[in-house]
Order: structure tokens, then C-alpha cells, then sequence
């Protein structure tokens, strides 16, 4: 038997978004992304009437397959209006068969921070003002103490003590097995304590590092030393992120908040977190979950479970930017990270580098200030960023891989 009209839904193709292509493009002119040191991957947005915004779109490792999904989305959304960013975003999203994960949901992010920017730009006003305008005048942050192999973790925790914060946050350990010698975390316990008796607050990252066995002796462990949060990377973050059974029987065995959210990239992700009730604190990165837009639709839902808002951001300052126009404008907003002199940056290429006016992220008491310039609040030095993306000729930036003693394969 053979199809009919009878049998197709009644549904008109209009093309792949609500774009026209009459009159002059009112969306990218110019769209085009730079990758720029330390690991960066910018996205800047000009439109026909000349106003440029800048989005981030870095997702670590995996820097060529968001330069290709970024591509293609340029070559989807000229002749837009760049007024229609919810338009725009859920055609980025919905309309396509195939949605979410990590390298689209990064491609995304940079166009969606690019779009706010630009509409801010263009009314006058900062992007927080547009999300309801500001529950907080500043927001209190945090700074990275430890690498991937900690060590002198108390000299720089007195470092970021001089440099104005009040918290940091370690990674808990460095490479272990499956199921490890409980000795193996005797000496996260000890660093804990030495960052404390400087009267600084300090979370501790499990980097997705420690299986289901290792994370709940570990967090057995913290539970009397006053720590801030324990985060874990859905995966393992404090266990991998595929597991949120194993989260909230972690959370429900420790009196320590529960942090995760950097490797969930959508609020579809976070929902069964939420639901059984596996975290405390949510940590959606602004360049990995499809930008300001979901940004804010992920924070409304954790304040629906109760759960506060800590945004991941060890990036660049363009996601910075974008983290901190959605924390002013969220009541449940807890902490914001912040890469100033984190272990992956360098002195030639750092949180600051690329910034016109790095005071806007000043730190004082343990807290920046609420940015009062339109779009954003910052302004970025176009011309650094081109001299700088033409002269990065090396390979995009790799994770490590690290093996044990037995050369089988550890979570980074």
C-alpha cells in the first residue's frame, strides 16, 4: 500500500527557522570564533546595524568538534533577528533530530552569550537587568588552590587570602584505583585542615577521580571538617554524573552539601538529580548547557528543589561574565568560581588578559561587584584576541590521561 497525502500530517515546512531572508541580515553579518590561550574558544556576533557581542564557547578537549557545530550554526542563523534569542536557541535545540551533549550545547552556549550581550548593547542596559533586574549588588566568589597534584595547598590558600577571597576550593586527590588504600586520603583530610586555620572556607573537588567505594570514604572523612561543599563531576563528581542513584545515597549519608552539574548540559539533565534529590548545589557550566538562557531556566528549577546555585567556571571571561549577569539576578545563587591564576592558565594568558578593564572583577572582602556596564559589563580587547587566536598554531588543548601502577586507565 502506498503513502497518500491522507496519511501526512498536516504540518508546513517553513525552513529551518523563522529567519527572512528579505531586506538586509539583521543577525550575523559576521559570526566567527577565536581559540585563544590558555584553552579558550571565543565567539564574537556582529549584526548588520554593527553591534558585536561575544559569547564563550569552551568545552576543554574537545575544542575542533565545537568548531565545526559552531560553524554550522553561523551558516543556520543569518538573516535572524538577533532580537529573537529564545526563537534562535530553541531552533538550535529543538529542532533538531538529534540535540544535547556537550560539543552542541557548548556551540550553542557562545551564540546564546553573544545574543544577550547584544541585546543588552543595544537597549542600554546590563543583561541582568533583562532577567528581572538584581536581588544582590555583589556576589561572593571563589578562587582554585591545589593542582592535579596537590601540594603546598596552605601557602596558596594564604595566597588567595592576600588577593581578597574567603574561599577556595582543592581537588581532593590525585589519581586513584577503583577501590584504593583508605591511606590515600588520610592527606586530603590534612591539606583541609591547613586551609581552615587560616579562616578560609574551602570546597573540595573530586574531579569525577573517586568511584562510588573511595567517594563515600572520603566524604565519611570530611564530614566533621567544616567543609564548604564536596563536588563530584556527573560521572563521579563526587561521582560521575550518569550515576544520581549513587549521588543521593552519598547525600543522604553525609551532612556536607553536594555539588555537580559541570557534565550536565541541559536542565532535562539536572531533572532526575533534582527529583531524587542528590544534590544541594547545582553547578551547570554557562558555556556547557546552552548558554545565559538555559542558565536561567536550570537555576529556576534547582530553586523549585531547593537547591542552590554555584555556576562551574574555571573558563574565560566572557562565560564569567555571562555566570555573574545570571547570579545577581537569582535568589538562590550561593558562590560564583572564578580561573584568576588556576593551574591551567599561564602568565602570558590568564582570566584578565583579554579584558579592557579587568577592575570589573575586582576582588574585595571575598566578593565582585555587580557590572554596571551595558550587555555583559565587560569589554573585550578584539585586538589582543585576534594577534593572539592567528599566533595560537599548537594543538588544542588535551585533558591528561593518567594511569595506575598497574597501567590500567584513572579518571582524570
Amino acid at each position: 500500500m502506498s503513502l497518500t497525502t491522507r496519511n501526512k500530517p498536516n504540518i508546513t515546512n517553513r525552513g529551518t527557522s523563522r529567519c527572512s531572508s528579505q531586506g538586509p541580515p539583521r543577525l550575523p553579518l559576521l559570526a566567527q570564533f577565536f581559540r585563544v590561550p590558555p584553552r579558550w574558544l571565543f565567539v564574537r556576533v556582529e549584526t548588520a546595524d554593527g553591534l558585536v557581542g561575544w559569547g564563550e564557547s569552551t568545552l576543554e578537549g574537545h575544542t575542533e568538534a565545537v568548531e565545526g557545530a559552531l560553524g554550522d550554526l553561523a551558516s543556520r542563523f543569518v538573516h535572524c533577528d538577533a532580537d529573537g534569542i529564545e526563537d534562535i536557541w530553541q531552533t538550535a535545540y529543538t529542532a533538531r533530530f538529534y540535540r544535547g551533549g556537550p560539543v552542541l550545547m557548548s556551540a550553542l552556549s557562545g551564540l546564546d552569550i553573544a545574543l544577550w550581550d547584544i541585546k543588552g548593547k543595544k537597549l542600554g542596559v546590563p543583561v541582568w537587568q533583562l532577567l528581572g533586574g538584581k536581588v544582590r549588588d555583589r556576589l561572593r566568589v571563589y578562587g582554585w588552590v591545589g593542582g592535579d597534584h596537590p601540594g603546598a595547598v596552605r601557602e596558596a590558600a594564604a595566597e588567595r587570602k592576600r588577593q581578597g577571597f574567603t574561599a577556595v576550593k582543592m581537588n581532593a586527590t590525585e589519581g586513584v584505583a577503583w577501590i584504593d588504600s583508605p591511606d590515600v586520603l588520610k592527606s586530603t583530610v590534612e591539606r583541609v585542615r591547613e586551609v581552615r586555620s587560616l579562616g578560609m572556607d574551602v570546597g573540595v573537588d573530586f574531579h569525577g577521580r573517586l568511584h562510588k567505594g573511595m567517594a563515600r570514604q572520603l566524604a565519611a572523612l570530611l564530614d566533621k571538617e567544616g567543609v564548604l561543599f564536596i563536588e563530584g563531576n556527573v560521572d563521579t563528581e563526587p561521582l560521575l554524573p550518569t550515576f544520581p542513584s549513587e549521588f543521593a545515597d552519598l547525600a543522604r549519608s553525609v551532612s556536607i552539601p553536594i555539588a555537580t552539574g559541570e557534565r550536565l548540559y541541559s536542565r532535562h539533565d539536572f531533572r532526575p538529580f533534582f527529583e531524587g534529590r542528590a544534590l544541594d548545589i547545582a553547578q551547570p557550566d554557562v558555556s556547557h548547557c546552552g548558554g545565559i538562557s538555559e542558565l536561567v531556566r536550570i537555576a529556576a528549577l534547582a530553586e523549585t528543589y531547593d537547591v542552590a546555585l554555584a555556576p562551574h567556571c574555571p573558563l574565560g571571561p566572557i562565560a564569567l561574565a555571562a555566570c555573574v549577569a545570571v547570579g545577581v539576578a537569582r535568589l538562590n545563587f550561593f558562590i560564583q568560581e572564578m580561573s584568576w591564576q588556576i593551574h591551567y592558565n599561564s602568565d602570558d594568558a590568564d582570566l584578565y588578559t583579554y579584558l579592557e578593564d579587568p577592575s570589573v572583577f575586582a576582588v574585595q572582602d571575598g566578593y565582585i561587584q555587580a557590572p554596571s556596564g551595558p550587555g555583559l559589563g565587560i569589554a573585550i580587547n578584539e585586538t589582543l584576541v585576534r594577534t593572539r587566536s592567528a599566533a595560537y598554531t599548537r594543538n588544542a588543548w588535551r585533558n591528561p590521561q593518567w594511569r595506575g601502577e598497574d597501567a590500567s586507565l584513572r579518571e582524570w
